[in-house]
């Protein structure tokens, strides 16, 4: 029999076994049975799959999911060959392609713009439109707008804003930002470097690899960087209340207080 067993979906979606099995159970997905009584998935289930996780992780409400994947299972069809189809999760909006049609799942509404692609049996990210000009601030623009709209392609447009500008700190700082908001710590981190070797100057560079490394629970890594951040503009507040609390949980109580009075003094300023 043809299709997906669970192990290809983890493979390909990255989900985990009891996402998928819950996905099952909430009929979001009606797999076939295959030999021995194991699932089989088709690839409009994998793309509703990776759709509901899009939205479970972005917490719309339980309904509002429901409604809208089921709206979805309904339009989408059995079987398309890779890279025939293309869908993206934007806030509570699931866009979708099929060949030269663009549409919103829920009302049929064309629209532009897609990112999430089926290439070779893997589902991948995909920068969206090109801006007109191409240039850094443009991209870091359209990125801004992409983010504030929930939108997956941000983290591509923030990319490609540091690829036409590599000295552009905002956008290291936007991307890394963005990155660790949703959870890929190790990248967030190897952008905060990247950006800090392009950007030597930039002490908010520093700084927010400081909180990633403290959530890391890699604190005397976070104190340097914050220390590093401290050099280039001694007047960064929240570096200095963060190096406080570092200091005060590692016994340092003189040099906590240092910088809790050099905190208190810069807000009363």
């Amino acid at each position: 029999m043809n299709g997906y067993s669970i192990r290809d979906v983890q493979r390909t979606l990255g989900l985990s076994r009891s996402m998928i099995l819950g996905l099952v159970e909430s009929r979001y997905v009606t797999p076939k049975i295959g030999p021995r009584r194991s699932y089989r998935f088709t690839f409009s289930d994998l793309v509703v799959m990776r759709t509901a996780q899009e939205l479970i992780e972005a917490k719309l409400p339980a309904r509002q999911v429901s409604h809208t994947l089921k709206r979805l299972r309904k339009q989408l069809p059995e079987d398309v060959p890779f890279g025939g189809l293309r869908i993206r999760a934007a806030g509570d909006r699931i866009v979708v392609q099929e060949g030269a049609r663009q549409w919103e799942a829920r009302s049929g509404q064309y629209l532009l713009d897609l990112a999430v692609s089926a290439e070779d049996g893997e589902l991948c990210m995909l920068p969206t439109a090109k801006p007109a000009g191409g240039s850094a601030e443009q991209w870091f623009a359209r990125a801004c707008e992409m983010e504030d709209e929930g939108d997956a392609g941000a983290v591509a447009a923030y990319e490609r804003a540091i690829d036409a500008d590599p000295s552009f700190a905002d956008a290291f700082v936007n991307l890394g930002r963005l990155l660790h908001q949703q959870g890929r710590l190790s990248e967030a981190e190897a952008v905060y470097r990247r950006g800090i070797s392009q950007c030597q100057s930039d002490a908010l560079l520093r700084y927010n690899l400081g909180v990633l490394l403290d959530e890391m629970g890699r604190q005397p890594a976070a104190l340097q960087v914050y220390r590093e951040a401290l050099a280039l503009q001694d007047d960064f507040a929240d570096c200095h209340y963060n190096i406080a609390l570092l200091y005060e949980a590692s016994g340092h109580t003189r040099a906590a207080l240092r910088h809790l009075n050099a905190y208190r003094r810069l807000q009363s300023g």
